[in-house]
C-alpha cells in the first residue's frame, strides 16, 4: 500500500487554489483554478496534496448537509530554512498562527490557515534520524 494523496475537501475552491499555487509556491497539475477538483506537487519529492470541492464529495456520498466545521485536516510541508520560507510567504499574504518555533529538538514549525481554515504546518528538521 502507498499513500497516493492527502486531499482536501473545500468551498472555495478558487481561494483555496490561489493559496496552495500563489502563496505557498506548489506546482498544480492542471491549472484548474475553479475546480472541482486539482492535485498540488512541492518542487521535490512524490507525495502531493489535492483540492476537491466539498459540495461534490457530498453529492457522492449523497451526504448534503450543513458545512463541516472543526479541524479535519493538518497538511505538513518540510521546507529548508523555515525563517526564509516564513518571510517568503508572508510578502505574498500568509498569516502565521504560530512560529517559527522549536517542536522538537529535531525540528521547528510554524502553522497557518488556508482560506478553508485547514491546518498547514511547515516543518524544518534540525537533526535527521540516525
Amino acid at each position: 500500500m502507498e499513500l497516493a494523496q492527502v486531499r482536501l475537501l473545500v468551498t472555495d475552491f478558487a481561494a483555496c487554489y490561489r493559496f496552495y499555487a500563489d502563496v505557498l509556491g506548489l506546482k498544480p497539475q492542471s491549472g484548474a483554478t475553479e475546480g472541482p477538483y486539482e492535485k498540488f506537487s512541492p518542487h521535490a519529492g512524490s507525495a502531493g496534496i489535492a483540492l476537491q470541492d466539498r459540495s461534490m464529495m457530498a453529492r457522492v456520498l449523497d451526504e448534503l448537509s450543513e458545512t463541516a466545521t472543526g479541524h479535519r485536516s493538518l497538511v505538513v510541508l518540510r521546507v529548508d530554512d523555515l525563517d526564509a520560507y516564513c518571510a517568503e510567504i508572508a510578502s505574498r499574504g500568509a498569516e502565521l498562527l504560530h512560529g517559527p518555533a522549536p517542536m522538537t529538538d529535531r525540528m521547528r514549525v510554524a502553522h497557518l490557515r488556508d482560506p478553508e481554515g485547514n491546518l498547514v504546518e511547515l516543518q524544518e528538521w534540525l537533526l535527521l534520524r540516525g
